[in-house]
């Protein structure tokens, strides 16, 4: 869940390196007595995510100012559709700008991409997940926005689970006696993920005992072979080099989870406005 510590963290910072010491061009070309009405415009359709953040980037240097949300965080939109609306001080509404449309149009860019991702899985069991391939210090607005558009979070970061990857694997002689060593220093309740890139590998990661089991760059054949093997004994992620085009046919192979990191890096801002009312 995104809390408004998070918000204020992220937001705050973001004011503050936008406007530093003031917004120079509204306080001589704006009258300080003047007030705005503007409105969070999209300009092309999608998922929508970041209204609190919306608001919070409008209103956090100006309690005066007002944000009344038009849509919900997940709800689909058109072309043309008001998101939201903003009224208060002119220059509180100018310097707020800003900041609110570049944090909003990213969270919106993101859920909508992993709505599409999400419906090209339907009718599977298969799980779409994000990975940590975040913008560093954006990575709780990203998550969340993963969320709107039906996706799911893997790991927060690198203290929530344990998650062996091939450089940890390389570092380690015997697979199996690893993965025991590290459930015995564990608690109970820590899930132990290992990833593998070859079908020889699978039994002796599941002799170690885990949870999940990641196939990392296989084919769609070995997918298919990867899920029998494991037989349920854990979830099977399948990961690398997941795109639009081929992810209906990995979640067809029978994979519980498929990790995509192009869920929150490369992804374009979806295009907003926010036009203020003449």
């Amino acid at each position: 869940m995104l809390t408004p510590r998070q918000i204020d963290q992220i937001v705050l910072a973001a004011l503050d390196e936008d406007a530093p010491f003031g917004d120079l061009t509204s306080e001589v070309f704006v009258p300080s007595t003047s007030v705005a009405t503007a409105d969070l415009v999209a300009r092309e359709p999608g998922v929508y995510s970041g209204g609190e953040v919306f608001a919070r980037a409008m209103t956090a240097l100006d309690g005066t100012v007002t944000v009344t949300a038009q849509v919900a965080e997940g709800a689909r939109f058109d072309a043309g559709e008001v998101l939201a609306s903003v009224d208060g001080p002119a220059r509180s509404v100018l310097r707020g700008e800003r900041v609110a449309l570049n944090l909003v149009q990213r969270m919106c860019g993101i859920a909508t991409l992993t709505a599409r991702y999400v419906a090209a899985v339907e009718g599977t069991r298969a799980r779409v997940v994000d990975t940590r391939k975040t913008t560093p210090g954006l990575r709780a607005l990203e998550r969340h926005a993963v969320r709107c558009g039906g996706g799911h979070n893997h790991r927060y970061s690198l203290s929530d689970a344990v998650m062996a990857k091939d450089n940890h694997l390389a570092l380690v002689g015997d697979i199996t006696a690893a993965i025991r060593r590290a459930r015995a220093q564990l608690p109970h309740t820590t899930h132990i993920e290992v990833e593998v890139d070859r079908l020889e590998q699978i039994e002796p990661v599941l002799a170690g005992g885990v949870g999940t089991i990641m196939l990392d760059n296989f084919s769609l054949d070995d997918l298919r072979r990867g899920v029998d093997l494991v037989a349920g004994r854990a979830l099977v992620e399948a990961s690398g080099g997941v795109t639009l085009e081929t992810i209906g046919d990995i979640a067809r192979t029978g994979v519980d989870v498929i990790s995509v990191g192009a869920l929150t890096h490369g992804v374009p801002a979806l295009d907003l406005g926010l036009d203020v009312r003449s």
